[in-house]
């Protein structure tokens, strides 16, 4: 018996197939008996109308016959039901129904039976009113003060709220700028009614606004609704809650003030009687019901909230109090106090509680008809667990197994909580790239001009040791590549099977990825229902996205990287891009990059080095890439294990910087196009709502160029959304470009300062975060508060730096001076023998020691240079290669002469 488990009392099923929601439950003493015994009324969608009395049973027992009073089938679905003062000359209670287009109000008797069957109950109808306007929900109360009666007010689906003096119908009002209704209460303290409109925000409008305010569309009220006059009707105060509400619910809080209480999808609010927020409560559920209600000490309010997890929780304010399960999801809940026969007198029965009334109790409706009436805490439990027999306690065995266990913990800490051993045994995932691409391309909806496409085949294949279920195979490439196929489900019923996967790939866009890496991600369960992940790596060919060309003589853009190795016939290195006529060219070799761009690679014929040029600097991150993979594989097979690279140049920021400003410039123009967008896009829904007005009017008025207008502002609306499209699309290029180019900054400070694999990811990380560039949270402003903290930690050269403190919040900057300004200062540092690192000594202010325990170089003035004058201190394109010896100059540039 669990105590956070709902007590079932009394509860029982409605109907079949019935569907009912909040509005559909009510609690009161409806027969108007006078005991204070409330009575449960619920209506449903299928038209009927059930009042209950329910009695105590044995625990057990189904509900009993005489627990239903009465039961009705009416001809339209029941929207809601409510009790209160509804008919004039008298003050006792009736029942108001609401249908889509009707109001109903009734007055329910019961009749003393003189036979065994009982009391008889039936209900008889006061009034009705017939709705013009199909209804939405409505609410009651003294409206404008009246006293000793109850006014009922109905909105309407289109907004409006239309107010009924019992018999007769007072006047309607529609709600300023309203396009679907919300939940609404009355609140009469203040006598205003409350309401969450579209726009996500609580309005509150006094009830004399609007019985004097002049109705928005008073030329189509019908016969039946007066014609308002007087003043225009103005909302008293706004509160933005952010989301939809699900329900309002007004409590008073002391004699001088109330409480508003707003269920949201995300959160519960309580609002003073002005507008202002008392408190607000974050809810870690999806709530679906709630009931405030005033807590009988220490001046609080208590609120009830059922969510879709099968929860009822219990708030004192915003603390937590209680936690109870439900065997159903409630749509409506209720507190009220119920009658339940004495069985005191009667035999004892261990199943029987008695009770002659039970104050409290929780009533709950599912949205298929589960009424249930319930408390909360335990039974009392007759169960005595037996003594057990005592015995000695042997010492020495458990200091023999108190051993042995931590033996066991200590094995499995050295191999992990999961070993790699183990995980590897469930499922083994390989991935095999096709050494020539499709004969016949699988290329479609490309974008790259007249060049033809190719595709290539990667097969993944999975092999299972123990039987699985639902392996999900997820495989990703960096964009513009594209797969024929990116998802894959497989079921392993039995051990020891093998399945494929298999796809192609091909470039998309007319630019070219910034990796040619793809990574295939597996998904499953094991059979103790433990999750587990499996990631492969796979590396696509160069030729996929390249095709051999011609070598350039001039280009704006040059790297030289250093060997220590004499260099290798590039037709050796490239034998998939050499050409059998150029056989005499055994040091140069051109590259076509899909979509147009140019690559030249030189080797020297004395020097041990290799030149890549090209026209723009991000194209060269793949050819320099693939060179040194492919030197360090050549080698490896040689049985050479000392070949090492370097980078004796300027590193290129000027060029870097230059594509950080346009990718910047990209993030700006996009956001101001989204935001003119937005406003054409609020003009066009104001001029629609004018001509609805006009078109609604009977009497005809002119159009007086609304027409023109409306026409205007819808094509400046569709111009505006392609030109963000498209600036989406350059902004993906200039992602993918930057990309490349942070890859060839990293490789280029690897090799210059000969960075520890470690070191590298840590600048990878900080350089290249993994989220997607958006707008809200772009490149930009990630990676200034990556490098702003390596300056403030392990690149540290003082303790004043470590006591400045960095924004927690990140937003799109003005400009790009303080990240160029820090990748200077970066650069710098670990020019003056900085490292990388992540340990907690990092803390601690760093003097920067050069290897062989060499003193730190003194701080220059570069930090107080602008970005562009400190780039020139590790830029200068131009004279990459001037600066080298003459003849290894001579060499490189003799190769194209």
């Amino acid at each position: 018996m669990s105590l956070f488990k709902a007590r079932d009392w009394w509860s029982t099923v409605l109907g079949e197939k019935e569907e009912f929601d909040q509005g559909c439950l009510c609690l009161a003493d409806v027969d108007n008996s006078g005991n204070g015994q409330d009575k449960i009324i619920v209506g449903s969608f299928m038209g009927y109308l059930r009042i209950f009395n329910p009695h105590a049973v044995k625990t057990g027992d189904g509900p009993q016959a005489e627990d239903l009073l009465l039961e009705v089938q009416l001809r339209d679905p029941v929207l809601q039901v409510e009790v209160g003062k509804f008919v004039s000359g008298t003050e006792m209670l009736h029942l108001a129904v609401l249908h889509s287009r009707k109001l109903c109000v009734y007055s329910v008797s019961g009749t003393l039976g003189n036979v065994e069957h009982g009391n008889q109950y039936q209900i008889k109808l006061m009034y009705e009113h017939h709705l013009q306007r199909t209804a939405c929900n409505m609410t009651y109360g003294p409206f404008g003060g009246i006293k000793g009666r109850d006014l009922i007010c109905i909105q309407s689906m289109d907004g409006m709220l239309m107010v009924f003096e019992q018999e007769s119908y007072a006047f309607g009002r529609f709600l300023p700028g309203s396009l679907l209704p919300g939940p609404l209460a009355y609140s009469p303290r203040t006598d205003s009614f409350i309401t969450v409109s579209s726009c996500r925000q609580v309005e509150s409008y006094k009830y004399q606004v609007l019985a004097f305010a002049t109705d928005a569309d008073k030329k189509q009220e019908t016969e039946q609704q007066k014609l308002g006059s007087g003043k225009r009707l103005v909302v008293d105060w706004t509160l933005n809650i952010g989301e939809q509400a699900l329900d309002i619910c007004i409590i008073p809080f002391n004699q001088s003030a109330s409480s508003v209480f707003v269920l949201g999808e995300r959160n519960f609010f309580c609002l003073k009687d002005n507008g202002q927020i008392r408190f607000m409560k974050k809810l870690d559920c999806s709530p679906s019901c709630f009931l405030p209600y005033c807590s009988v000490s220490e001046g609080t309010i208590n609120t009830l909230i059922g969510n879709h997890n099968h929860m009822l929780h219990v708030y004192q304010d915003v603390t937590l109090k209680w936690a109870t399960q439900l065997p159903h999801v409630p749509v409506a809940v209720r507190v009220g106090s119920l009658h339940f026969p004495d069985y005191s007198q009667a035999l004892p029965c261990p199943g029987c509680l008695c009770f002659s009334d039970l104050k409290g109790v929780i009533v709950t409706l599912s949205d298929d008809g589960h009424l249930q009436c319930s408390y909360l805490g335990t039974d009392p439990s007759l169960f005595q667990a037996p003594k057990v027999e005592s015995r000695e306690l042997n010492y020495d065995e458990l200091d023999v197994e108190l051993k042995e266990l931590q033996r066991i913990i200590k094995d499995v800490k050295s191999q992990g909580v999961w070993p790699m051993t183990e995980r590897e045994e469930d499922l083994k995932v390989f991935a095999v790239v096709s050494s020539s691409l499709d004969s016949v391309s699988q290329a479609t909806n490309i974008e790259v001009g007249t060049d033809s496409v190719p595709s290539i085949t990667v097969k993944i294949t999975l092999q299972n040791r123990v039987v699985l279920q639902k392996v999900k195979l997820s495989v990703y490439v960096q964009p513009p590549l594209v797969l024929t196929c990116d998802q894959f489900t497989f079921d392993f019923a039995v051990p020891d099977m093998t399945s494929v996967a298999a796809f192609s790939v091909y470039l998309k866009k007319n630019y070219i990825p910034s990796e040619l890496e793809g990574n295939a991600v597996v998904s499953y369960s094991r059979p103790t229902g433990i999750p587990r992940v499996i990631q492969c790596k796979f590396r696509l060919p160069l030729k996929l996205i390249c095709l051999p060309g011609q070598p350039s003589k001039t280009a704006s853009q040059k790297l030289t990287i250093d060997t220590n190795k004499s260099p290798v016939s590039l037709p050796i290195l490239f034998p998939d891009f050499a050409s059998h006529s150029d056989d005499d060219q055994i040091n140069v070799m051109g590259f076509r990059l899909l979509g147009g761009s140019r690559v030249t690679l030189l080797a020297s014929r004395t020097s041990q080095r290799y030149r890549i040029q090209s026209e723009q600097f991000e194209d060269l991150w793949l050819i320099t890439n693939e060179l040194i993979l492919r030197l360090l594989e050549y080698f490896e097979k040689q049985g050479i294990k000392d070949f090492a690279c370097s980078f004796s140049g300027c590193i290129p920021l000027q060029e870097y910087f230059e594509l950080i400003d346009h990718h910047f410039e990209l993030r700006i123009n996009g956001e101001k196009l989204e935001e003119l967008l937005s406003e054409r896009a609020v003009q066009f829904r104001a001029i629609q709502r004018r001509l609805l007005t006009r078109f609604r009017d009977k009497t005809p008025a002119p159009l007086q160029h609304l027409d023109t207008l409306l026409d205007g502002t819808y094509k400046q609306v569709i111009a505006l959304a392609d030109a963000v499209e498209e600036n989406q699309d350059r902004l993906l290029q200039s992602s993918a470009g930057l990309r490349s180019a942070t890859h060839l900054l990293i490789l280029l400070v690897r090799l210059w300062q000969k960075l520890s694999a470690d070191q590298t990811a840590i600048l990878e990380a900080a350089f290249l975060p993994l989220q997607e560039d958006t707008q809200e949270l772009g490149w930009e402003e990630t990676v200034d508060a990556a490098i702003a903290h390596l300056l403030k930690t392990c690149l540290s050269k003082s303790s004043k730096e470590q006591a400045l403190s960095l924004s927690s919040q990140l937003t799109i900057p003005k400009d790009t001076s303080r990240l160029k300004k820090h990748i200077t200062l970066l650069c710098d540092r670990l020019a003056k023998g900085g490292r990388l690192c992540l340990s907690t000594d990092a803390a601690a202010p760093q003097a920067l020691v050069m290897p062989g325990g060499c003193t730190p170089i003194p701080e220059s003035d570069t930090e107080e240079r602008s970005p562009e004058e400190s780039a020139e201190l590790f830029t200068n394109h131009k004279h990459l290669i001037a600066e080298t010896p003459v003849p290894e100059v001579a060499a490189l540039q003799g190769v194209l002469e």
